[in-house]
């Protein structure tokens, strides 16, 4: 199997990509709101998925709350997004809330199919977050984001579902879309402390996604997903997150260049896994064929992930349901 992800262009699984899949094997499929119509369609889509590959294929998602919610009303519940635990409820009960929130949503995952969550976001807010992060920040100070991160990451393993954390280093100084733009960040590195920071009180992660912005202060010249040094010295070296890496999606504006050309760069700068997501397999070809077997320690570090994703915790689902309605009565 081959160190990336890929998407799908719908609903359904496509011949042309049953084919790609079969050939190329990549580690993972991501499902977006377009793959899904409903509960039986998105079970079978994951079903034929994993026929396809010949294997346990990890199946990823972003469901984290709020506006990013991949599976959502009115056949799934909607859960309140990231800013709005610790701002309604206060920081005691906060923790609890998402922990729950997150148990919540793992449920929802593990019965279409889906084992990891590209979730929960450990960007630190300011006063000038750009809308592309916006409420999915949990709060502006680092120790409340990381400890509503760990709740997060609680909930999900609980549920059998292996958590990713995002975006690393750090988004939340940008001020660009990075899907539309690259976004560069010109903050000192004593400044860049305080992003980090919560990242690195999570460094236990088992996965994480970097970010596509550039740290002028350390690298000026890449964005974290190609820069070795960013990779390097701040996230295996300063943050000391040893687990799984993940690129953003490489079909994201943000970068530059041929798809293949991409790929190389993440993986020169350390990535362990290359994310593609918009399901066009004319992109996707070239990003598999960069892509290099997984093996050695990135092996290991992907095995070590589904893990989180081998059994799940007893849960009052109802009872669950009704404790969130009544601190959210409208998510």
């Amino acid at each position: 199997m081959r160190a990336f992800v890929c998407g799908l262009a719908g609903p359904r699984l496509l011949a042309e990509e049953s084919a790609f899949l079969r050939e190329t094997q990549p580690w993972g499929l991501i499902l977006f709101k377009r793959n899904v119509e409903n509960r039986e369609q998105l079970r079978a889509l994951t079903d034929e998925v994993r026929a396809a590959v010949g294997r346990n294929a990890p199946v990823l998602i972003d469901q984290e709350g709020g506006r990013v919610q991949r599976l959502g009303p009115p056949l799934w519940n909607a859960y309140p997004a990231a800013a709005r635990f610790e701002a309604e409820l206060g920081a005691e009960r906060a923790e609890e809330a998402v922990r729950l929130t997150m148990r919540l949503i793992a449920h929802d995952l593990r019965e279409a199919g889906i084992d990891v969550d590209c979730a929960p976001v450990l960007d630190v807010a300011d006063e000038a977050t750009h809308a592309v992060i916006g409420a999915r920040a949990y709060a502006r100070e680092p120790k409340r984001v990381a400890a509503l991160g760990r709740a997060a990451m609680e909930g999900l393993i609980a549920g059998g579902v292996a958590p990713v954390v995002k975006h690393i280093p750090g988004h939340g100084r940008a001020r660009a879309d990075s899907h539309l733009e690259l976004p560069v960040v010109e903050a000192s590195r004593a400044e860049l402390e305080r992003d980090f920071a919560a990242f690195r009180a999570l460094a236990d992660a088992p996965a994480a996604m970097t970010a596509h912005v550039v740290y002028s202060a350390i690298d000026p010249t890449a964005p974290c997903t190609t820069s070795a040094k960013v990779i390097g010295e701040i996230v295996r070296g300063e943050i000391g997150f040893q687990g799984l890496l993940f690129s953003d999606d490489l079909s994201m504006k943000a970068l530059g260049g041929e798809f293949g050309a991409r790929a190389r760069a993440a993986f020169a700068a350390g990535v362990d896994i290359a994310l593609h997501c918009n399901g066009d397999l004319n992109e996707a070809r070239p990003v598999a064929e960069a892509s290099p077997v997984l093996a050695g320690r990135a092996l290991a570090r992907a095995q070590a992930l589904m893990q989180c994703a081998a059994k799940t915790e007893d849960f009052d689902v109802a009872g669950a349901r009704a404790q969130l309605a009544a601190w959210f009565p409208a998510a």
